[in-house]
């Protein structure tokens, strides 16, 4: 039945892939939930399990119908297959849960944690993954209730960044995230937990391990904030040494996954690593590019942003995103070909927003056109131009001229500006720097002088007023 789609009465199951590497990986249940639904107004009200390589339906999940699986639902279960691919596990069975409301002790209810165990037990999974972030007391009871690990959305987001965190400044990163998320949910996670510390000449009450543990990564916390706030030193003193010469900062930012760096290494000639995995950038990379008017730009690669992203990994990835912060200009790179571009561009604005960001100017920047059939990708460059969005593919290299123009003309700092020169053939530095930095319209030779009309940045420009015409 691989690659095929069967429909059961009103329950629709698709196979799912197993890889090859499959002995490798860590097998997965995931569980989605769904809270914006009536639960009184769905047509079946238990859950859909969809199995690898068949086409079975587990014994007690009853049929969703179409008409109630909306787009929403399925996004959400798709982005995270694709979370869970990025951390190197492997789906064994989905299930898409509907409840009008959480279950304070167990998100889902008592009833469906035991249909859960049942599958997590038949497909020998190693731990179950929820769309949906626990609450300490949630966590604790399923982990006590199930046969495996349990991880919540922001845990594996949170394990993926620590995977692909590579600079010292993006682990510290990473750590200081993690520890303040588990710091709340130190209780009841074992019973090394809540065993007395002590040793030779420390009987008594002394202190549980639970108080122990807590004061420990307390104190790691604030040492990596003390360290994260050096790296935040350095790059402001970095920022300032670039600002002592006015060269502006472009900062890409997009959904997870958009194309960013494969963009970026289009657009600069790098071979930063560009992978279909999400998050495959944490570590922010800067180069300089020239624009269509000879003007230089820092163009500058972030990490990529996620619906629900955590806020702890705002907060933690601050230093990284103040690139973000400061750039004067954001190319918001968005997949063309995505059937939910909309909602993963209002994500973005969210965490714009967060970061006081969603003021600056931003070039739509419209991503992996060469995937969408030619009469429609005519037509979306057509309402992109409307629209002042530029369609691109970064990866055949198409529509990278407009981008830069675009960039170009949504620059205020260090403007363009039109200049007529006339300088002595011996001035070879000048005459350098005006063929390196600005676009020469017209040259013409009056004995040993050489009379310019050029256009090109104010500053340069600037340096040059010995040499402009009187009449100017």
């Amino acid at each position: 039945m691989a690659g095929e789609e069967r429909r059961a009465g009103s329950a629709r199951l698709r196979p799912i892939p197993v890889s090859a590497d499959s002995s490798l990986q860590e097998r997965a249940v995931l569980v989605g939930v769904d809270f914006g639904r009536n639960r009184a107004a769905i047509p079946g009200t238990r859950a859909e399990v969809l199995r690898p390589g068949s086409c079975l339906e587990h014994d007690g999940f009853s049929r969703l119908s179409d008409a109630v699986q909306t787009l929403d639902a399925e996004e959400s279960i798709a982005e995270f297959r694709e979370l869970v691919l990025s951390a190197g596990g492997q789906v064994a069975a989905e299930i898409m849960q509907r409840r009008p409301r959480p279950d304070p002790a167990t998100l889902i209810g008592s009833g469906k944690v035991e249909e859960i165990a049942g599958v997590a037990a038949s497909v020998q999974a190693d731990l179950v993954l929820f769309d949906h972030d626990l609450s300490p007391t949630q966590l604790r009871n399923l982990e006590s209730a199930l046969p495996c690990r349990v991880l919540d959305r922001t845990q594996l987001i949170l394990d993926i960044f620590a995977r692909h965190a590579r600079t010292r400044e993006g682990q510290l990163q990473v750590e200081l995230a993690q520890l303040q998320y588990l710091l709340p949910r130190l209780a009841g996670r074992g019973k090394t937990m809540s065993q007395l510390g002590g040793g030779i000449g420390t009987r008594g009450p002394g202190e549980t391990q639970l108080e122990t543990d807590r004061r420990r990564i307390q104190r790691r916390i604030d040492q990596l904030k003390l360290d994260l706030e050096a790296v935040r030193r350095v790059r402001k003193q970095q920022r300032q040494r670039r600002e002592a010469v006015p060269v502006p900062t472009v900062a890409l930012v997009g959904y997870t996954n958009a194309g960013k760096s494969t963009l970026f290494n289009a657009l600069t000639g790098a071979q930063v690593l560009s992978s279909s995995r999400m998050f495959a950038t944490l570590d922010p990379k800067l180069r300089a590019i020239e624009l269509p008017s000879r003007r230089k730009v820092l163009l500058s690669d972030t990490v990529g942003f996620i619906r629900n992203l955590p806020h702890t990994l705002v907060t933690s990835f601050r230093a990284t995103l103040e690139e973000v912060m400061q750039a004067e200009v954001l190319l918001h790179v968005r997949d063309a070909a995505s059937g939910y571009g909309e909602e993963q561009r209002a994500q973005v604005e969210k965490v714009l927003g967060e970061l006081d960001s969603l003021a600056k100017p931003r070039i739509e920047v419209l991503n992996k056109i060469d995937l969408i059939p030619e009469p429609e990708r005519k037509q979306l460059r057509e309402h992109a131009a409307a629209r002042g969005q530029v369609a691109v593919s970064a990866s055949i290299g198409e529509g990278l001229d407009m981008l830069l123009a675009a960039i170009d003309a949504a620059l205020h700092s260090d403007p363009v500006v039109e200049a007529e020169l006339r300088i002595p053939q011996h001035e070879g530095a000048a005459l350098a720097a005006i063929e390196g930095g600005m676009v020469v319209h017209k040259r013409e030779y009056e004995g040993n002088l050489v009379r310019l009309s050029v256009s090109g940045p104010a500053s340069l420009v600037g340096r040059m007023r010995r040499f402009r015409l009187r009449h100017e």
